[in-house]
């Protein structure tokens, strides 16, 4: 089964979300917390009084998100990001870039490699909106922008890509075009 056909249901992971719906789908207040199985210890909590921002403005007011951010810039992409979608994004925290091999980030973040670094993030993005309550119990393979991630709901949820595989450790944060799930680990094509 595809994810991009499956359609928005209800929480999955033992991470708590609360959403207050205001007068439009776009308003909302959004909390989340991290489980107990979580290796970082700042919970992600984004109040917003007005209008969700996008998934870019939203990455940014998390605030751990800093080198995706960079690197998007880096690979032309935060106009894709910014874009209506509906869109899934994997996202990776600096401590996931941070865990790469010592001197990764800069090599990708240089001009010569833009057309790497767009391939490695796009592999992090799904077209359409898929909320944890989707993956709970399935294993599936979802059709990113850059190949096929095989994701398995069975137990949490684990994102596997051909050349490395990432947790979801904090699933549902909600954005105007999207939705965000924060990975523990860059995910990576094959070689």
């Amino acid at each position: 089964m595809k994810i991009a056909t499956l359609i928005l249901s209800a929480g999955l992971l033992s991470t708590p979300v609360a959403l207050a719906e205001c007068n439009s789908s776009k308003k909302a207040s959004y909390t989340t917390a991290h489980s107990a199985e979580m290796s970082t210890a700042t919970a992600y909590h984004v109040d917003y009084g007005k209008e969700l921002p996008d998934i870019v403005g939203t990455a940014s007011a998390v605030g751990s998100f800093g080198t995706l951010l960079a690197a998007a810039e880096a690979a032309g992409l935060v106009e894709a990001l910014q874009a209506d979608g509906p869109l899934t994004v994997f996202a990776p925290t600096d401590d996931a870039f941070a865990a790469l091999p010592e001197g990764t980030v800069e090599t990708l973040l240089k001009p010569e490699n833009k057309e790497a670094l767009a391939g490695i993030l796009k592999l992090h993005v799904i077209s359409g909106k898929v909320v944890s309550g989707d993956l709970a119990g399935t294993t599936t393979t979802a059709a990113t922008l850059n190949g096929d991630l095989e994701v398995d709901g069975t137990d949490g949820v684990t994102v596997t890509a051909p050349g490395s595989s990432a947790n979801v450790v904090t699933a549902d944060v909600l954005a105007s075009n999207g939705v965000i799930h924060v990975i523990d680990t860059v995910l990576l094509p094959a070689g």
